[in-house]
């Protein structure tokens, strides 16, 4: 079942955060049901001023740096151009 949420926003900030969710293709109503779920999921808030990784995907990215530092490299394919890349991409 839905219910109304009624909150008081600063224009500005709503009409930013809407233009924000329609460029991704998403109602704001999303955006704040995600972070709604979020909140509930955690028992957390923060506020940062700086952009975070979720600790899933830091841990992913600390452990795929890893491999390639410790020369592990059979894992991945480097694209020689952005070209290539895009190809690469394209194939998966």
């Amino acid at each position: 079942m839905k219910t109304i949420l009624n909150i008081k926003v600063d224009k500005e900030e709503k009409e930013k955060a809407k233009q924000i969710a329609m460029e991704m293709g998403v109602p704001l109503s999303t955006i704040i049901n995600a972070h709604l779920r979020e909140f509930i999921r955690t028992r957390e808030f923060s506020v940062s001023l700086e952009p975070r990784l979720k600790p899933k995907v830091e841990k992913e990215l600390l452990k795929i740096s890893k491999e390639w530092h410790d020369g592990k490299m059979e894992n991945f394919i480097v694209a020689q151009s952005a070209e290539e890349a895009i190809k690469l991409l394209n194939k998966k």
